[in-house]
C-alpha cells in the first residue's frame, strides 16, 4: 500500500483527467467511487474495460492524452513492458501512470522507475487506497504535495483573525523555522501592510495576472521580505468598493505560492464568500477564530458545519481558537460551556491581551521581543501552528515535480 499521508491529500483537487484500463470488476468500482469523493469534483474520471493493448489503440487515434493514466494488467513480463513504451509514443508528455499489477516483484519496479511511472499497486485496490494514490499523484503533479496551506477564518469581525494569522506565520518561522508566505485575501481592507511594515504594491487582480502571464521579475518584485524566511504579498492597493478577482483567480495565486513557499498562511477574515470557500476547500487545516461571546459562538457553530460540508463531512481539518479570553469574565461564556454547546473541542485559547495586540497593530514583529507576547506565542500560537507542520516532515523549498510516462520517476512500490 502506498505510504501516502491523508493529511496532505485531503484537499479539493485539481481540475485532471483520470481513465482507468482495467478488465477486474472490482477495481472498475474502486475507480468508479472517486465520483463520489467530494476531493474529485473537478476531476474527470474515465473507466475502461480492457487492458494495455486497449489503451494503445485508444491513445493511438484519441490524439491526447489525460493527466494520469491507470492500467491494470497480468501480465508483467517483457511483453507488457514494451506495449507500455508503445503506450508512450501516443500519450503527451506530460501525463503520468499508475500500474496495477498481481505480484510484488522488485524487477518490475525498477523497470517501472526507469519508464517513468509515477505508482505501482498489487491488486486487489480497495476503493481508500484508489483514491489516496490517485490525489497524491494529482497534487505531485500540481508541485504542491510538499506544501502546507493554512486558513485562518473568522466567525465575524472584530475577533482578531489577522492578529492571530501574522502571529502565526511569525511562529511558523521564527519559531518553527519554515520558510512561510502570507497572503490576505482582504484586497483594499487588507491591513497587513501595517503590521509587516510596508506599502502596498500590487491589487490582486494585478497579482492574478502576473501569475497568469508567468513573469517571474514582477512576481518577486510585489514579494514583501519581513525576514528572512517570512514573506508576505505587499498588496491592499485594490479600491475597496470595486468586485475582488474571481475564486478561480485567486487559486491560480495558490498554486505559484504553493510551488514556491512550504508553509502559505491565507488571513480569510475580509474575504469575498466565493474566495473563503475555495481556499478552504484546498487549506490542510482552517483555524476558526472567535471569541467567548454568545454571538460569535453561535456563528462559529454554523460556521462549523458549513466548513465542514464543503470538506466532505471532514472536522479534524478545523481547529478552533477562542480569542480575548477573560475580556470580561462576568458576560463571556466559559471554556466548558463552549465546548457543550458547540460539540467542538477547543485547539487554544488566547488570553485578552490588549497592549500586546494594539503593538501588533503597528509592528507584529515587535511581539516577538515582548515579553508576554513572546509567552503567549509559545503557549498557544506555537503548538496550534506545529501540530500542522510535524506531519509534514518532508517539507522542501522547491517541490515542483513534473511525473510522466517517460522520464519520471516512481514514487513507492505498492502493494495491498
Amino acid at each position: 500500500m502506498s505510504e501516502t499521508e491523508p493529511q496532505s491529500t485531503d484537499i479539493l483537487l485539481p481540475g485532471a483527467s483520470v481513465t482507468v484500463f482495467s478488465k477486474d470488476e472490482d477495481t472498475l468500482k474502486s475507480a468508479e467511487t472517486l465520483k463520489e469523493d467530494w476531493r474529485y469534483s473537478r476531476v474527470d474520471v474515465a473507466c475502461h474495460e480492457g487492458d494495455v493493448d486497449a489503451a494503445i489503440e485508444y491513445y493511438r487515434s484519441a490524439g491526447t492524452s489525460p493527466e494520469l493514466i491507470i492500467i491494470q494488467t497480468e501480465d508483467v513480463g517483457d511483453s507488457f513492458i514494451e506495449k507500455l513504451g508503445e503506450l508512450s509514443e501516443f500519450c503527451d508528455e506530460n501525463t503520468s501512470a499508475i500500474i496495477i499489477g498481481p505480484v510484488n516483484d522488485v524487477y518490475l519496479y525498477r523497470q517501472l522507475i526507469e519508464m517513468g511511472v509515477s505508482d505501482y499497486l498489487v491488486k486487489p485496490i480497495k476503493p481508500d487506497v484508489m483514491s489516496e494514490v490517485v490525489a497524491k499523484t494529482l497534487i505531485n503533479k500540481l508541485g504542491v504535495s510538499g506544501s502546507v496551506l493554512i486558513a485562518f477564518l473568522g466567525a465575524k469581525g472584530g475577533v482578531g483573525t489577522s492578529s492571530l494569522a501574522q502571529l502565526g506565520a511569525w511562529a511558523a518561522t521564527e519559531k518553527l523555522g519554515q520558510k512561510t508566505i502570507i497572503l490576505d485575501a482582504a484586497g483594499g481592507a487588507s491591513s497587513l501592510g501595517v503590521g509587516l511594515g510596508f506599502d502596498p504594491a500590487t491589487s490582486l487582480s494585478e497579482l492574478a495576472r502576473t501569475v497568469e502571464s508567468n513573469n517571474e521579475e514582477t512576481f518577486n518584485r510585489i514579494l514583501h521580505h519581513a525576514s528572512e524566511k517570512l514573506t508576505a504579498i505587499a498588496g491592499g492597493s485594490d479600491a475597496n468598493l470595486d468586485a475582488s478577482i474571481t475564486a478561480e483567480q485567486f487559486e491560480s495565486i495558490l498554486d505559484a505560492l504553493m510551488v514556491k513557499f512550504p508553509v502559505v498562511i491565507v488571513d480569510l477574515s475580509e474575504a469575498e464568500a466565493t474566495l473563503k470557500r475555495r481556499v478552504i476547500s484546498r487549506a490542510k487545516q482552517t483555524i476558526l477564530v472567535t471569541t467567548p461571546t454568545i454571538t460569535s459562538l453561535r456563528l462559529s457553530r454554523s460556521l462549523i458545519k458549513e466548513i465542514s460540508e464543503v470538506r466532505g463531512g471532514d472536522k479534524d481539518s478545523i481547529s478552533l481558537v477562542v480569542n480575548m479570553q477573560n475580556l470580561s469574565k462576568v458576560n463571556e461564556v466559559s471554556s466548558s460551556d463552549i465546548e457543550d454547546a458547540l460539540e467542538f473541542s477547543v485547539s487554544a485559547h488566547i488570553p485578552f491581551l490588549p497592549s500586546v495586540f494594539l503593538k501588533n497593530e503597528s509592528e507584529t514583529k515587535g511581539i516577538l521581543s515582548d515579553k508576554e507576547g513572546v509567552s503567549m506565542i509559545e503557549a498557544q500560537i506555537n503548538p496550534l501552528i506545529s501540530k500542522f507542520l510535524s506531519a509534514n516532515d518532508e517539507i522542501n523549498e522547491n517541490s515542483g515535480k513534473n511525473s510522466g510516462i517517460i522520464g519520471g520517476f516512481l514514487t513507492k512500490f505498492t502493494s495491498k
